[in-house]
């Protein structure tokens, strides 16, 4: 028997399968076996026109193709090159094919080609930690290299493959290329950032409050929500995020990579956290993922370890908005479908942008409001009680003004984020403070006398609940972090109730 590795995707990961080849006496076919797909199935003409096409004899033998394990349904055409080559090196008992993982279909003529699904299900064996060396086809090789610490093998066609295992072909690796200029390295793991900002927070003019605001929500991942009057600058706070949020680990730029392949898109490995911003218009089933038959990925997922944005945000059908509740509590999403269940990842930072009422002018005091109490009442409607319990960060904008002037620039306020996720990691979080569970925060969240009277003054005036108290703790926790001390003070706590929305 002579075997190799690939690996199948499903849903977002990839799960790794052994290609098994025996030949056996009887009449001369082809099986595959191990639930495979009408993809592989077809395979076998394609593999047997393609080892022909290379020199090689079938011998006049049953040929069985396992792919294992054999209870995992299998899909996709980057079997090929697998299958082809443990069944042309099966007599070479000196060739060890068993620590290589091998993707790529072939053409008839024996030519490597490249599929969509190599490089996701790569990106996801190398979260995993489960590949090394791969081989793939020629024109696979410029996307794989992008993912680091892999050694990566590109070969035009099966026969350059043959050759190259038997050692007739040498072929140099090539390592990953991927490399980030800006890197923090922060006890044993290094983290990316970049230093470029197209839209820069100097150029929104005044706003002071709500810069501090931005600048606490994405140093910690707090849920934001900005409320004003039309031209006050939501959007443009909003769409400046991006360029300040925290660094990446490798894990999350692989996280990132991968999603932006199931979207369609080429991925970069900028180290440059997701922005996503669906019109209010947009179905239930593009911003949490559905589908018919199969689970397709959304919005929510596709904005993991970044930004979501919902401009506009009463305008959301209300059960869109009440369905939030679950990523932005548990961040993740299950999507259920008849022959699957999903469960997708929902890590993301959540950042509405509103006005006071349908004309936008309740609280101008240079325009008066047009809009009846019922029209307000149904408006603010839109958002529960329960949906306002999980956002961290509600800031009502001032009015622009002639007289207001340039504040802060995106680069200033990024060091400022650097320092405070640097203090974050040192403690030992795994998680952001916005993402702490009750357990991290009691082990990272210190808080004197001071700040826990303050908080238990709150508590009984506003009557909070649990949730809002605990929010509270961790926004004053990344306020602390922002003013580099190790102690949540009063002063901390004070400012991070003030955000609250009451």
């Amino acid at each position: 028997m002579k075997s190799c590795s690939c690996a199948t995707l499903i849903d977002l990961e990839a799960e790794s399968v052994d290609v098994e080849v025996n030949f056996m006496r009887g009449m001369p076919r082809v099986n595959v076996v191990g639930l495979p797909s009408g993809e592989i199935q077809e395979s076998k003409e394609r593999v047997k026109s393609a080892l022909i096409s290379s020199g090689f004899q079938f011998p006049p033998q049953v040929v069985t193709i396992n792919l294992a394990p054999s209870d995992t349904r299998k899909s996709g055409s980057h079997f090929d090159l697998s299958i082809a080559l443990t069944i042309a090196l099966f007599s070479y008992s000196d060739i060890d094919l068993s620590e290589w993982y091998i993707f790529g279909e072939l053409g008839l003529d024996g030519v490597a080609k490249d599929t969509k699904a190599i490089f996701p299900t790569l990106l996801s064996l190398r979260k995993q930690g489960l590949v090394k060396r791969v081989l793939v086809p020629q024109s696979s090789v410029d996307k794989v290299s992008k993912i680091p610490d892999i050694e990566i093998y590109g070969v035009p066609t099966l026969s350059e493959a043959i050759d190259f295992f038997r050692g007739t072909n040498p072929l140099k690796p090539l390592h990953s290329n991927n490399s980030q200029v800006n890197k923090l390295k922060v006890g044993e793991d290094n983290y990316y950032f970049s230093t470029e900002f197209e839209l820069d927070f100097k150029d929104v003019f005044g706003q002071l409050l709500a810069k501090r605001a931005s600048l606490i929500s994405v140093a910690g991942m707090h849920n934001i929500i900005l409320e004003g009057s039309p031209g006050s600058g939501k959007s443009m706070i909003a769409k400046r995020l991006p360029y300040i949020l925290p660094p990446v680990g490798e894990s999350e730029l692989l996280q990132i990579a991968k999603l932006q392949s199931l979207d369609g898109k080429e991925p970069t490995f900028e180290a440059r956290r997701p922005f996503r911003s669906p019109h209010h218009t947009a179905s239930r089933g593009s911003i949490f993922g559905g589908g018919t038959r199969t689970a397709k990925i959304g919005e929510v997922s596709l904005a993991d370890s970044g930004i979501l944005f919902f401009d506009e945000l009463p305008h959301f059908p209300k059960q869109i908005l009440e369905a939030m509740r679950e990523p932005l509590q548990d961040y993740k999403i299950l999507v259920s479908r008849v022959q699957n269940k999903v469960e997708y990842p929902a890590n993301f930072l959540f950042v509405g942008a509103m006005n006071p009422c349908p004309c936008g002018y309740l609280l101008s005091q240079k325009r008066s409001c047009r809009c009846s109490d019922l029209e307000i009442k149904r408006y603010r409607g839109v958002l529960s009680e329960p949906f306002w319990d999980r956002i961290d960060l509600y800031v009502a904008m001032s009015e622009s003004s002639i007289d207001d002037k340039k504040g802060v620039s995106s680069a200033e306020m990024y060091q400022s984020v650097l320092k405070a996720f640097k203090m974050q990691i040192e403690r030992g979080q795994q998680s952001l403070n916005g993402r702490l569970s009750d357990e991290e925060m009691e082990r990272f969240i210190e808080i004197d006398t001071g700040g826990i009277d303050a908080l238990r003054k709150a508590s009984e005036r506003f009557n909070l609940s649990f949730r809002a108290i605990n929010k509270i703790k961790k926004v004053a926790r990344t306020v602390a972090d922002l003013e580099e001390s190790k102690i949540v003070t009063r002063s901390h706590i004070v400012e991070a109730i003030s955000y609250r929305k009451r």
